[in-house]
Protein backbone atom coordinates (compact mmCIF):
# COMPACT_ATOMS: atom_id res chain seq x y z
CA UNK A 1 0.00 0.00 0.00
CA UNK A 2 1.13 3.66 -0.99
CA UNK A 3 2.32 6.07 1.72
CA UNK A 4 0.31 9.25 1.80
CA UNK A 5 1.07 11.98 3.60
CA UNK A 6 -2.19 13.77 5.41
CA UNK A 7 -2.40 17.69 5.24
CA UNK A 8 -4.26 19.99 7.94
CA UNK A 9 -5.56 23.18 7.37
CA UNK A 10 -6.55 25.12 10.82
CA UNK A 11 -8.47 28.13 11.04
CA UNK A 12 -11.00 28.95 13.35
CA UNK A 13 -14.50 27.70 11.77
CA UNK A 14 -13.19 25.07 9.69
CA UNK A 15 -10.40 22.37 9.16
CA UNK A 16 -9.01 22.07 5.32
CA UNK A 17 -7.55 18.18 4.83
CA UNK A 18 -6.28 16.56 1.86
CA UNK A 19 -4.75 13.17 1.55
CA UNK A 20 -1.57 12.77 -1.40
CA UNK A 21 0.05 9.91 -2.15
CA UNK A 22 3.42 10.92 -1.17
CA UNK A 23 4.82 9.20 -4.46
CA UNK A 24 2.68 10.54 -7.31
CA UNK A 25 1.43 13.66 -5.67
CA UNK A 26 -1.76 12.88 -6.44
CA UNK A 27 -4.88 14.31 -4.44
CA UNK A 28 -6.61 11.02 -3.42
CA UNK A 29 -9.05 12.59 -0.93
CA UNK A 30 -10.07 15.95 0.86
CA UNK A 31 -12.55 17.79 2.35
CA UNK A 32 -13.48 20.46 4.70
CA UNK A 33 -14.77 19.78 8.18
CA UNK A 34 -16.78 22.25 10.63
CA UNK A 35 -15.53 23.27 13.96
CA UNK A 36 -17.76 22.39 16.14
CA UNK A 37 -16.79 22.63 19.61
CA UNK A 38 -13.25 22.66 19.47
CA UNK A 39 -10.55 21.63 16.30
CA UNK A 40 -10.15 18.12 18.13
CA UNK A 41 -13.81 17.60 17.03
CA UNK A 42 -12.86 17.81 13.62
CA UNK A 43 -9.53 16.16 13.74
CA UNK A 44 -11.45 13.11 14.84
CA UNK A 45 -13.72 13.07 11.86
CA UNK A 46 -10.67 13.50 9.63
CA UNK A 47 -8.97 10.38 11.23
CA UNK A 48 -12.14 8.74 11.28
CA UNK A 49 -12.36 9.23 7.38
CA UNK A 50 -8.92 8.04 6.64
CA UNK A 51 -9.01 4.91 9.07
CA UNK A 52 -7.93 2.69 5.80
CA UNK A 53 -5.14 5.01 4.64
CA UNK A 54 -1.61 4.33 5.40
CA UNK A 55 -0.46 7.22 6.42
CA UNK A 56 3.02 8.31 6.80
CA UNK A 57 3.41 12.01 8.22
CA UNK A 58 0.92 15.11 8.61
CA UNK A 59 2.06 18.20 7.21
CA UNK A 60 0.17 21.75 9.11
CA UNK A 61 0.30 24.74 7.74
CA UNK A 62 1.55 27.30 10.10
CA UNK A 63 0.86 30.98 9.06
CA UNK A 64 3.84 32.92 11.00
CA UNK A 65 7.28 30.88 11.91
CA UNK A 66 8.49 34.60 13.13
CA UNK A 67 12.55 34.90 13.15
CA UNK A 68 13.04 31.27 13.91
CA UNK A 69 11.96 29.23 11.20
CA UNK A 70 13.64 29.69 7.83
CA UNK A 71 12.41 26.30 6.50
CA UNK A 72 9.74 23.55 7.03
CA UNK A 73 10.31 21.34 10.67
CA UNK A 74 9.78 18.36 12.03
CA UNK A 75 7.47 19.48 14.98
CA UNK A 76 8.57 18.81 18.15
CA UNK A 77 7.80 20.18 21.89
CA UNK A 78 10.50 23.13 21.40
CA UNK A 79 9.15 23.29 18.27
CA UNK A 80 5.31 23.93 19.33
CA UNK A 81 6.86 26.42 22.09
CA UNK A 82 8.15 29.02 19.15
CA UNK A 83 5.18 29.10 17.11
CA UNK A 84 2.96 29.57 20.42
CA UNK A 85 5.33 32.49 20.45
CA UNK A 86 4.42 34.01 17.33
CA UNK A 87 0.58 33.84 18.09
CA UNK A 88 0.80 37.42 18.75
CA UNK A 89 2.29 38.47 15.47
CA UNK A 90 -1.06 35.94 13.69
CA UNK A 91 -3.78 35.94 15.94
CA UNK A 92 -6.59 35.12 13.67
CA UNK A 93 -4.08 32.18 12.00
CA UNK A 94 -1.57 30.78 14.91
CA UNK A 95 -3.57 29.50 17.87
CA UNK A 96 -5.69 27.86 15.53
CA UNK A 97 -2.85 26.16 13.93
CA UNK A 98 -1.81 25.02 16.91
CA UNK A 99 -4.79 24.02 17.97
CA UNK A 100 -4.41 21.50 15.31
CA UNK A 101 -1.53 20.30 15.99
CA UNK A 102 -2.16 19.50 19.34
CA UNK A 103 -4.93 17.51 18.20
CA UNK A 104 -3.09 15.83 15.04
CA UNK A 105 -0.22 14.95 17.24
CA UNK A 106 -2.52 13.23 19.97
CA UNK A 107 -4.37 11.29 16.97
CA UNK A 108 -1.24 10.53 15.76
CA UNK A 109 1.62 9.98 18.22
CA UNK A 110 3.53 7.59 15.90
CA UNK A 111 4.25 9.59 12.87
CA UNK A 112 6.38 12.45 12.23
CA UNK A 113 4.82 15.63 12.21
CA UNK A 114 6.15 18.77 9.75
CA UNK A 115 5.57 22.15 10.21
CA UNK A 116 5.66 24.64 6.96
CA UNK A 117 5.44 28.19 7.22
CA UNK A 118 3.88 30.73 5.55
CA UNK A 119 6.48 32.47 5.98
CA UNK A 120 9.34 30.23 5.04
CA UNK A 121 9.35 31.57 1.43
CA UNK A 122 9.93 35.22 2.25
CA UNK A 123 12.95 34.37 4.27
CA UNK A 124 15.21 35.58 1.36
CA UNK A 125 13.98 39.26 1.65
CA UNK A 126 16.72 41.65 1.68
CA UNK A 127 17.24 43.58 4.75
CA UNK A 128 16.12 46.59 2.56
CA UNK A 129 13.01 45.32 1.84
CA UNK A 130 12.62 43.46 5.61
CA UNK A 131 12.94 46.27 7.96
CA UNK A 132 10.67 48.96 9.07
CA UNK A 133 12.14 52.33 9.38
CA UNK A 134 12.47 51.75 13.49
CA UNK A 135 15.06 52.08 15.83
CA UNK A 136 17.43 48.92 15.30
CA UNK A 137 16.51 47.57 18.65
CA UNK A 138 12.78 47.03 17.58
CA UNK A 139 13.99 45.30 14.73
CA UNK A 140 15.70 42.36 16.99
CA UNK A 141 12.24 42.27 18.88
CA UNK A 142 10.88 40.81 16.17
CA UNK A 143 9.24 44.14 14.46
CA UNK A 144 10.18 43.91 11.30
CA UNK A 145 8.43 42.24 8.21
CA UNK A 146 8.06 38.42 7.18
CA UNK A 147 5.84 38.03 4.59
CA UNK A 148 2.84 35.33 4.13
CA UNK A 149 1.02 32.98 1.14
CA UNK A 150 4.58 31.86 0.95
CA UNK A 151 3.81 27.97 -0.17
CA UNK A 152 1.11 29.67 -2.78
CA UNK A 153 3.61 32.35 -4.07
CA UNK A 154 5.85 29.58 -4.56
CA UNK A 155 4.14 27.01 -6.61
CA UNK A 156 1.68 29.63 -8.68
CA UNK A 157 5.14 30.88 -9.83
CA UNK A 158 7.15 27.51 -10.70
CA UNK A 159 4.12 26.68 -12.40
CA UNK A 160 4.10 29.81 -14.62
CA UNK A 161 7.67 29.55 -15.60
CA UNK A 162 6.83 25.43 -16.49
CA UNK A 163 4.40 26.87 -18.72
CA UNK A 164 6.64 28.89 -20.30
CA UNK A 165 9.64 26.29 -20.43
CA UNK A 166 11.71 28.72 -18.28
CA UNK A 167 13.99 27.77 -15.72
CA UNK A 168 12.32 30.26 -12.78
CA UNK A 169 15.70 31.49 -11.56
CA UNK A 170 16.04 33.80 -14.66
CA UNK A 171 12.80 35.34 -14.15
CA UNK A 172 11.25 38.37 -12.86
CA UNK A 173 7.41 37.78 -11.43
CA UNK A 174 5.04 39.59 -9.53
CA UNK A 175 2.36 37.07 -7.51
CA UNK A 176 -0.92 38.09 -6.57
CA UNK A 177 -2.74 36.03 -4.39
CA UNK A 178 -5.96 37.52 -4.09
CA UNK A 179 -8.56 35.50 -1.75
CA UNK A 180 -9.93 36.67 1.78
CA UNK A 181 -6.11 37.08 2.78
CA UNK A 182 -4.25 38.91 -0.18
CA UNK A 183 -0.79 39.46 -0.94
CA UNK A 184 1.74 40.79 -3.63
CA UNK A 185 5.09 39.11 -3.78
CA UNK A 186 8.07 40.13 -6.10
CA UNK A 187 9.58 36.78 -7.10
CA UNK A 188 13.23 37.53 -8.82
CA UNK A 189 15.28 34.90 -9.85
CA UNK A 190 13.36 32.41 -8.37
CA UNK A 191 13.70 34.18 -4.50
CA UNK A 192 10.90 36.06 -2.79
CA UNK A 193 12.34 39.82 -2.68
CA UNK A 194 9.23 41.70 -1.72
CA UNK A 195 5.73 41.10 -0.45
CA UNK A 196 3.23 43.32 0.97
CA UNK A 197 2.05 41.61 4.13
CA UNK A 198 4.64 42.71 6.73
CA UNK A 199 5.01 41.87 10.45
CA UNK A 200 1.45 40.46 10.19
CA UNK A 201 -1.02 39.28 7.54
CA UNK A 202 -2.59 43.17 7.99
CA UNK A 203 -0.01 44.85 5.99
CA UNK A 204 -0.41 45.44 1.92
CA UNK A 205 -3.24 44.97 -0.36
CA UNK A 206 -6.92 45.27 0.42
CA UNK A 207 -8.73 41.87 2.14
CA UNK A 208 -11.42 40.46 2.70
CA UNK A 209 -12.01 41.76 6.24
CA UNK A 210 -8.46 43.68 6.69
CA UNK A 211 -7.60 46.91 6.22
CA UNK A 212 -3.91 46.77 3.85
CA UNK A 213 -1.95 49.91 4.17
CA UNK A 214 -3.02 52.23 6.66
CA UNK A 215 -1.31 55.46 7.97
CA UNK A 216 0.29 54.74 11.33
CA UNK A 217 -1.95 58.09 12.72
CA UNK A 218 -4.97 56.11 11.79
CA UNK A 219 -4.21 53.71 14.27
CA UNK A 220 -3.25 55.75 16.63
CA UNK A 221 -6.40 57.98 16.35
CA UNK A 222 -8.20 55.03 16.68
CA UNK A 223 -6.83 53.91 19.63
CA UNK A 224 -7.42 57.61 21.43
CA UNK A 225 -11.05 57.43 20.18
CA UNK A 226 -11.68 54.08 21.53
CA UNK A 227 -10.32 54.91 25.12
CA UNK A 228 -7.42 52.74 24.58
CA UNK A 229 -9.08 49.15 23.69
CA UNK A 230 -6.85 47.66 21.39
CA UNK A 231 -8.89 44.63 21.29
CA UNK A 232 -11.34 46.83 19.75
CA UNK A 233 -9.37 48.65 17.18
CA UNK A 234 -7.71 44.89 16.82
CA UNK A 235 -11.01 43.91 16.41
CA UNK A 236 -11.97 46.54 13.48
CA UNK A 237 -8.53 46.42 11.58
CA UNK A 238 -8.75 42.55 10.95
CA UNK A 239 -12.55 41.71 10.94
CA UNK A 240 -14.29 44.50 9.45
CA UNK A 241 -12.46 46.42 7.48
CA UNK A 242 -11.16 45.52 3.89
CA UNK A 243 -13.72 44.38 1.06
CA UNK A 244 -16.75 43.89 4.07
CA UNK A 245 -16.06 47.81 5.51
CA UNK A 246 -15.79 49.80 2.35
CA UNK A 247 -18.56 48.41 0.91
CA UNK A 248 -20.78 47.33 3.74
CA UNK A 249 -22.10 44.55 1.88
CA UNK A 250 -19.61 41.20 2.07
CA UNK A 251 -16.42 40.48 1.84
CA UNK A 252 -17.16 38.65 -0.78
CA UNK A 253 -16.61 39.77 -3.90
CA UNK A 254 -19.59 37.92 -6.08
CA UNK A 255 -21.76 39.60 -3.41
CA UNK A 256 -19.99 42.97 -3.88
CA UNK A 257 -20.07 42.73 -7.66
CA UNK A 258 -23.39 42.07 -7.89
CA UNK A 259 -24.73 44.97 -5.64
CA UNK A 260 -22.08 47.27 -8.06
CA UNK A 261 -23.46 46.18 -10.92
CA UNK A 262 -26.98 47.54 -9.15
CA UNK A 263 -25.45 50.82 -8.80
CA UNK A 264 -24.62 50.52 -5.26
CA UNK A 265 -21.84 53.22 -4.88
CA UNK A 266 -20.22 51.55 -1.96
CA UNK A 267 -19.34 48.42 -3.56
CA UNK A 268 -18.17 50.37 -6.18
CA UNK A 269 -15.35 51.97 -4.37
CA UNK A 270 -14.58 48.81 -2.94
CA UNK A 271 -14.05 46.93 -6.11
CA UNK A 272 -12.32 50.05 -7.36
CA UNK A 273 -9.62 50.54 -3.97
CA UNK A 274 -8.52 46.96 -4.31
CA UNK A 275 -8.44 46.77 -7.84
CA UNK A 276 -5.96 50.10 -7.76
CA UNK A 277 -3.60 49.09 -4.75
CA UNK A 278 -2.84 45.73 -6.48
CA UNK A 279 -2.01 46.98 -9.62
CA UNK A 280 -0.11 49.66 -7.66
CA UNK A 281 2.06 46.92 -6.46
CA UNK A 282 2.98 45.13 -9.73
CA UNK A 283 4.21 48.62 -10.61
CA UNK A 284 6.19 49.37 -7.42
CA UNK A 285 7.63 45.69 -7.63
CA UNK A 286 8.59 46.40 -11.44
CA UNK A 287 10.71 49.30 -10.47
CA UNK A 288 12.20 47.12 -7.49
CA UNK A 289 13.20 44.35 -9.77
CA UNK A 290 14.33 46.20 -12.65
CA UNK A 291 11.97 44.52 -14.95
CA UNK A 292 9.47 42.50 -15.37
CA UNK A 293 8.39 39.09 -17.22
CA UNK A 294 5.65 37.79 -15.97
CA UNK A 295 2.47 38.84 -13.76
CA UNK A 296 0.62 35.61 -12.04
CA UNK A 297 -2.74 35.91 -10.16
CA UNK A 298 -4.47 33.55 -7.84
CA UNK A 299 -6.32 32.42 -4.65
CA UNK A 300 -10.10 32.42 -4.97
CA UNK A 301 -10.50 36.20 -6.83
CA UNK A 302 -7.60 35.49 -8.69
CA UNK A 303 -8.72 32.18 -10.27
CA UNK A 304 -12.92 33.05 -10.63
CA UNK A 305 -13.02 36.68 -11.32
CA UNK A 306 -11.95 38.11 -14.90
CA UNK A 307 -13.66 41.05 -14.02
CA UNK A 308 -11.18 42.21 -11.35
CA UNK A 309 -8.33 40.47 -13.50
CA UNK A 310 -9.04 42.91 -16.14
CA UNK A 311 -9.21 46.09 -13.68
CA UNK A 312 -5.86 44.47 -11.74
CA UNK A 313 -4.14 44.30 -15.53
CA UNK A 314 -5.39 47.64 -17.50
CA UNK A 315 -3.40 50.31 -18.10
CA UNK A 316 -0.27 48.37 -17.66
CA UNK A 317 1.10 48.24 -21.64
CA UNK A 318 3.93 50.61 -20.68
CA UNK A 319 5.49 47.28 -18.29
CA UNK A 320 5.05 45.55 -21.41
CA UNK A 321 1.78 43.68 -20.09
CA UNK A 322 -1.48 43.57 -22.77
CA UNK A 323 -4.19 41.41 -21.49
CA UNK A 324 -6.09 39.73 -23.79
CA UNK A 325 -9.91 40.09 -23.13
CA UNK A 326 -11.39 37.03 -24.77
CA UNK A 327 -8.68 34.50 -23.00
CA UNK A 328 -9.02 36.36 -19.62
CA UNK A 329 -13.33 35.71 -20.15
CA UNK A 330 -12.57 32.56 -20.75
CA UNK A 331 -9.52 31.65 -18.14
CA UNK A 332 -10.72 28.83 -16.19
CA UNK A 333 -8.31 26.59 -14.06
CA UNK A 334 -7.98 23.40 -11.85
CA UNK A 335 -5.77 20.91 -10.17
CA UNK A 336 -5.94 19.10 -13.86
CA UNK A 337 -4.95 22.07 -15.51
CA UNK A 338 -3.62 24.90 -13.25
CA UNK A 339 -2.17 27.51 -16.02
CA UNK A 340 -4.33 29.65 -18.54
CA UNK A 341 -2.25 32.70 -20.21
CA UNK A 342 -4.54 35.58 -20.50
CA UNK A 343 -1.64 37.78 -22.08
CA UNK A 344 -2.02 38.85 -26.00
CA UNK A 345 0.66 36.78 -28.01
CA UNK A 346 2.80 39.85 -28.56
CA UNK A 347 2.86 40.78 -24.89
CA UNK A 348 6.29 41.05 -23.68
CA UNK A 349 5.48 40.54 -20.01
CA UNK A 350 2.91 37.39 -19.83
CA UNK A 351 -0.23 37.35 -17.64
CA UNK A 352 -1.63 33.97 -16.08
CA UNK A 353 -4.37 32.66 -14.03
CA UNK A 354 -2.63 29.86 -11.93
CA UNK A 355 -4.91 27.20 -9.95
CA UNK A 356 -2.70 27.37 -6.36
CA UNK A 357 -2.11 23.84 -4.24
CA UNK A 358 -0.83 25.43 -1.01
CA UNK A 359 -1.63 21.69 0.30
CA UNK A 360 0.67 19.98 -2.24
CA UNK A 361 3.40 22.01 -1.76
CA UNK A 362 3.10 21.18 1.90
CA UNK A 363 3.04 17.44 1.33
CA UNK A 364 5.98 18.03 -1.01
CA UNK A 365 7.91 19.54 1.62
CA UNK A 366 6.26 17.26 4.35
CA UNK A 367 7.32 14.20 2.22
CA UNK A 368 11.03 15.41 1.37
CA UNK A 369 11.62 16.49 4.88
CA UNK A 370 10.45 12.81 6.65
CA UNK A 371 12.03 10.62 3.69
CA UNK A 372 15.05 11.66 2.54
CA UNK A 373 18.09 9.57 4.35
CA UNK A 374 21.40 9.70 3.29
CA UNK A 375 24.44 8.09 4.22
CA UNK A 376 26.80 10.65 5.19
CA UNK A 377 28.43 12.05 1.96
CA UNK A 378 31.24 13.59 3.59
CA UNK A 379 32.99 17.10 3.66
CA UNK A 380 32.14 19.78 1.29
CA UNK A 381 35.59 21.88 0.93
CA UNK A 382 35.29 26.03 1.43
CA UNK A 383 37.17 27.82 -0.42
CA UNK A 384 37.04 32.29 0.24
CA UNK A 385 36.90 34.14 -2.60
CA UNK A 386 38.49 37.50 -2.69
CA UNK A 387 37.02 40.29 -4.45
CA UNK A 388 38.30 40.15 -8.35
CA UNK A 389 37.74 41.00 -12.08
CA UNK A 390 37.05 38.92 -15.26
CA UNK A 391 37.43 40.34 -18.82
CA UNK A 392 36.75 39.88 -22.22
CA UNK A 393 38.92 40.00 -24.75
CA UNK A 394 37.68 43.82 -25.96
CA UNK A 395 38.06 45.26 -22.46
CA UNK A 396 41.58 43.37 -21.62
CA UNK A 397 42.73 45.15 -24.68
CA UNK A 398 41.85 48.62 -23.41
CA UNK A 399 42.97 48.36 -19.87
CA UNK A 400 46.17 46.44 -20.97
CA UNK A 401 47.23 47.63 -24.12
CA UNK A 402 46.64 45.88 -27.91
CA UNK A 403 48.49 42.47 -28.16
CA UNK A 404 48.71 42.13 -24.60
CA UNK A 405 47.57 38.61 -22.91
CA UNK A 406 47.09 37.43 -19.16
CA UNK A 407 50.10 36.21 -17.43
CA UNK A 408 49.89 33.21 -15.28
CA UNK A 409 50.14 33.70 -11.16
CA UNK A 410 48.79 30.60 -9.71
CA UNK A 411 46.60 28.08 -10.44
CA UNK A 412 42.72 28.13 -9.00
CA UNK A 413 41.08 24.81 -7.49
CA UNK A 414 38.62 24.47 -10.38
CA UNK A 415 40.13 22.83 -13.39
CA UNK A 416 41.78 25.41 -16.10
CA UNK A 417 41.47 28.30 -14.26
CA UNK A 418 44.23 30.32 -12.64
CA UNK A 419 44.63 34.02 -11.06
CA UNK A 420 47.04 36.45 -13.57
CA UNK A 421 49.68 38.59 -12.12
CA UNK A 422 47.46 41.22 -13.89
CA UNK A 423 45.83 43.78 -12.01
CA UNK A 424 43.39 46.74 -11.99
CA UNK A 425 41.67 49.63 -9.77
CA UNK A 426 37.90 49.77 -9.21
CA UNK A 427 36.76 53.35 -8.89
CA UNK A 428 33.13 53.95 -7.32
CA UNK A 429 31.31 57.23 -6.53
CA UNK A 430 33.01 57.09 -2.86
CA UNK A 431 36.19 55.55 -3.02
CA UNK A 432 38.54 53.41 -4.74
CA UNK A 433 40.21 49.64 -4.07
CA UNK A 434 43.43 48.86 -5.85
CA UNK A 435 44.77 46.05 -6.92
CA UNK A 436 41.96 44.03 -7.95
CA UNK A 437 43.44 40.68 -9.34
CA UNK A 438 42.46 39.28 -12.88
CA UNK A 439 41.22 36.11 -13.14
CA UNK A 440 41.14 33.72 -16.49
CA UNK A 441 40.70 32.55 -19.47
CA UNK A 442 39.40 35.70 -20.11
CA UNK A 443 35.12 35.75 -20.51
CA UNK A 444 32.79 36.20 -23.14
CA UNK A 445 31.74 39.25 -21.05
CA UNK A 446 32.79 41.65 -18.03
CA UNK A 447 32.16 40.37 -14.20
CA UNK A 448 33.61 42.34 -11.08
CA UNK A 449 32.86 40.47 -8.02
CA UNK A 450 32.94 42.32 -4.36
CA UNK A 451 31.66 41.60 -1.11
CA UNK A 452 29.15 43.73 0.94
CA UNK A 453 32.21 45.66 2.73
CA UNK A 454 34.06 46.67 -0.45
CA UNK A 455 30.13 47.71 -2.16
CA UNK A 456 30.02 50.31 0.65
CA UNK A 457 33.59 51.46 0.59
CA UNK A 458 32.88 52.21 -2.95
CA UNK A 459 29.40 53.87 -2.57
CA UNK A 460 27.88 51.48 -5.01
CA UNK A 461 24.66 49.06 -4.94
CA UNK A 462 25.56 45.77 -6.42
CA UNK A 463 23.30 42.86 -6.30
CA UNK A 464 23.65 39.64 -5.21
CA UNK A 465 23.52 37.34 -8.83
CA UNK A 466 24.94 33.98 -9.72
CA UNK A 467 28.23 34.59 -11.42
CA UNK A 468 27.72 34.83 -15.39
CA UNK A 469 24.22 37.04 -14.64
CA UNK A 470 24.88 40.61 -14.84
CA UNK A 471 22.38 41.92 -16.95
CA UNK A 472 21.06 44.85 -15.35
CA UNK A 473 24.09 44.78 -12.48
CA UNK A 474 26.07 47.74 -11.19
CA UNK A 475 28.31 49.63 -12.98
CA UNK A 476 32.03 50.39 -11.96
CA UNK A 477 34.68 52.40 -13.43
CA UNK A 478 37.31 50.23 -13.91
CA UNK A 479 41.12 51.35 -14.68
CA UNK A 480 43.74 49.65 -16.08
CA UNK A 481 47.63 50.22 -16.77
CA UNK A 482 46.41 51.06 -20.34
CA UNK A 483 43.20 52.91 -19.94
CA UNK A 484 40.03 53.60 -18.37
CA UNK A 485 36.82 51.65 -18.48
CA UNK A 486 33.58 52.63 -17.88
CA UNK A 487 31.31 48.94 -17.20
CA UNK A 488 27.84 50.09 -17.59
CA UNK A 489 26.78 46.56 -15.81
CA UNK A 490 28.66 43.92 -14.29
CA UNK A 491 29.78 44.71 -11.04
CA UNK A 492 27.79 41.65 -8.29
CA UNK A 493 28.38 40.53 -4.83
CA UNK A 494 28.64 36.92 -6.32
CA UNK A 495 25.94 34.61 -4.64
CA UNK A 496 27.41 31.80 -2.64
CA UNK A 497 27.54 28.62 -4.51
CA UNK A 498 29.14 24.92 -4.85
CA UNK A 499 30.89 23.33 -7.78
CA UNK A 500 30.16 19.75 -7.93
CA UNK A 501 31.74 16.90 -10.23
CA UNK A 502 28.46 15.15 -11.54
CA UNK A 503 29.94 12.26 -9.35
CA UNK A 504 29.70 14.74 -5.91
CA UNK A 505 26.17 15.74 -7.28
CA UNK A 506 24.86 11.82 -7.02
CA UNK A 507 26.71 11.15 -4.04
CA UNK A 508 24.91 14.70 -1.99
CA UNK A 509 21.50 13.66 -3.38
CA UNK A 510 21.35 17.07 -5.62
CA UNK A 511 21.65 18.50 -9.23
CA UNK A 512 22.58 21.18 -10.49
CA UNK A 513 20.96 24.80 -9.76
CA UNK A 514 19.08 22.93 -6.39
CA UNK A 515 20.03 25.40 -3.72
CA UNK A 516 21.17 24.06 -0.16
CA UNK A 517 22.30 24.74 3.22
CA UNK A 518 26.04 24.06 4.61
CA UNK A 519 26.66 23.92 8.14
CA UNK A 520 30.38 25.08 9.45
CA UNK A 521 30.18 23.33 12.71
CA UNK A 522 33.47 22.67 15.39
CA UNK A 523 34.99 26.12 14.77
CA UNK A 524 35.49 29.18 16.69
CA UNK A 525 31.38 30.32 15.81
CA UNK A 526 28.87 27.37 14.38
CA UNK A 527 27.09 29.16 11.67
CA UNK A 528 24.74 27.58 8.81
CA UNK A 529 25.37 29.00 5.36
CA UNK A 530 21.52 28.71 3.32
CA UNK A 531 20.89 29.24 -0.09
CA UNK A 532 23.84 28.40 -1.77
CA UNK A 533 23.53 27.13 -5.66
CA UNK A 534 24.96 23.91 -6.57
CA UNK A 535 26.97 24.42 -9.85
CA UNK A 536 26.90 20.77 -11.57
CA UNK A 537 29.54 19.69 -13.62
CA UNK A 538 32.53 16.75 -15.15
CA UNK A 539 34.63 19.76 -15.13
CA UNK A 540 34.69 21.24 -11.72
CA UNK A 541 36.02 19.98 -8.94
CA UNK A 542 33.86 19.86 -5.34
CA UNK A 543 34.49 23.25 -3.64
CA UNK A 544 31.91 26.12 -2.37
CA UNK A 545 33.07 29.77 -2.94
CA UNK A 546 32.09 32.46 -0.24
CA UNK A 547 33.28 36.14 -0.17
CA UNK A 548 35.36 37.45 2.60
CA UNK A 549 32.51 39.06 4.50
CA UNK A 550 30.98 35.18 4.82
CA UNK A 551 33.74 33.77 5.95
CA UNK A 552 34.58 36.88 8.67
CA UNK A 553 31.29 36.17 9.74
CA UNK A 554 31.93 32.17 10.33
CA UNK A 555 35.45 33.11 11.57
CA UNK A 556 36.76 30.93 8.93
CA UNK A 557 40.39 30.91 8.00
CA UNK A 558 41.01 30.28 3.75
CA UNK A 559 40.37 26.69 3.97
CA UNK A 560 38.02 24.64 5.97
CA UNK A 561 35.03 22.26 5.51
CA UNK A 562 31.04 22.20 5.88
CA UNK A 563 28.62 19.70 6.10
CA UNK A 564 25.34 19.62 3.65
CA UNK A 565 22.04 19.48 6.02
CA UNK A 566 19.47 21.32 3.74
CA UNK A 567 18.29 20.45 0.07
CA UNK A 568 15.61 22.79 -1.68
CA UNK A 569 15.03 20.54 -4.74
CA UNK A 570 12.84 21.20 -7.60
CA UNK A 571 11.57 24.45 -5.61
CA UNK A 572 10.90 22.14 -2.93
CA UNK A 573 12.74 21.99 0.71
CA UNK A 574 14.25 18.24 2.16
CA UNK A 575 16.24 18.40 5.38
CA UNK A 576 19.27 15.90 4.56
CA UNK A 577 19.72 13.87 7.31
CA UNK A 578 23.21 12.29 7.77
CA UNK A 579 24.08 9.41 9.78
CA UNK A 580 27.18 9.76 11.52
CA UNK A 581 29.94 7.44 11.33
CA UNK A 582 30.46 5.50 14.61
Amino acid sequence: MSKVILVINCGSSTVKYQLIEAVSETTIDGGVVEVSGDQGSAISQIVERCKDRDIAAVGHRVVHGGADFRDAVVIDDDVVKAIDACSNLAPLHNPNNLAGIHAAREKFPDIPHVAVFDTAFHATLPRRASHYALPAELAEQGMRRFGFHGPSHHFVTLKAAGFLDRDVHSMRMVSLHLGNGASACAVEWGHSTETSMGMTPLEGLVMGTRSGDLDPGVVLRLVREHDGDIDRVDQLLNRESGLAGLSGVSNDVRDIEAAAEKGDDAARLAIAVFTHRARKYIGAYAAAMGGLDAVVLTGGIGENSASMRQRILQRLDFLGLSIDDAANQDAGVSHESPVARISQPHSRVQGFVVKTNEELMIAQQTARLTGMHLENPGPIPIAVSGRHIHLDDETFAQLFGEGATPTHHADLSQPGQYACKEKVNLIGPRDRIDGVRLLAPLRSKNQVEISRTDEFKLGVDAPVRDSGRTRDSAPIVVEGPKGTVQLKEGLICARRHIHMHTDDAARFGVKNKDEVEVAITGGPRDLIFGDVLVRVSPAYKLEMHIDTDEANAAELPRRSDGQLVYADIDGFTAEIRTKKSA
